[in-house]
């Protein structure tokens, strides 16, 4: 007897977010999380924490022995190298996300990106999608600038590479172009809404 709509069991999506420093890509996964709309993605790091960062909350905080046996195994999902430190997201924990319909948010450099899109497991090409939040150059520069956390010649290297981010924009299923806050969040959130109401999600594309 075919099932019914009722008796399908949805998977949640897997949103992966891209975008330059100062995109304001962690703070719209941050928000839609605390609003109960998705779980932010905590990621591995071999990186010591920061003030007030803690373990499984922040990251996971990992060993570089400890994180090079998990990619040794094949657990990361994706996983780079960003300024000598290693990152990196456990496979095991999105896809337990997923079968439980719940949406999950991963804020990701395009590298980890083209990883995630070539992953082979079932649940995660079927609730995958990526939106690349791209800022113009002069209003990414004025924010950086306005930040006043970093020095001049890192904000150039932050410019720099932003620039080449920003060519594997078309790799992109979708593209937000930053303007305020509240607009990008409002955009940010329907496309998340949005993407629940995809039929292959129930199965049936």
């Amino acid at each position: 007897m075919p099932s019914s709509f009722h008796d399908k069991h949805p998977l949640g999506t897997l949103l992966i977010v891209s975008g330059p420093s100062g995109s304001g890509k962690t703070t719209l996964c941050r928000r839609c999380a605390s609003e109960g709309l998705a779980r932010y993605s905590i990621s591995c790091t071999t990186r010591a924490p920061r003030p007030g960062e803690r373990d499984g909350e922040d990251y996971h905080f990992l060993t570089p022995e400890q994180f090079a046996a998990r990619k040794a195994e094949g657990e990361f999902l994706e996983y780079a190298t960003v300024h000598g430190n290693q990152y990196g997201t456990l496979k095991s924990s999105i896809s337990s996300l997923l079968e439980q319909g719940v949406n999950v948010v991963m804020d990701i450099d395009v590298q980890g990106a083209a990883r995630v899109r070539a992953c082979a497991d079932e649940a995660i090409r079927r609730a995958y999608a990526d939106v690349y939040i791209h800022v113009p150059p002069s209003e990414l520069e004025r924010r950086l600038f306005g930040r006043g956390t970093d020095d001049g010649e890192t904000i150039r290297l932050r410019l720099r590479n932003a620039s080449a981010e920003d060519a594997c924009m078309g790799l992109y299923q979708y593209i937000l172009i930053s303007g305020d806050r509240e607009s990008d969040y409002a955009r940010f959130r329907a496309l998340l809404v949005s993407l629940g109401l995809r039929t292959r999600l129930l199965g049936w594309g």
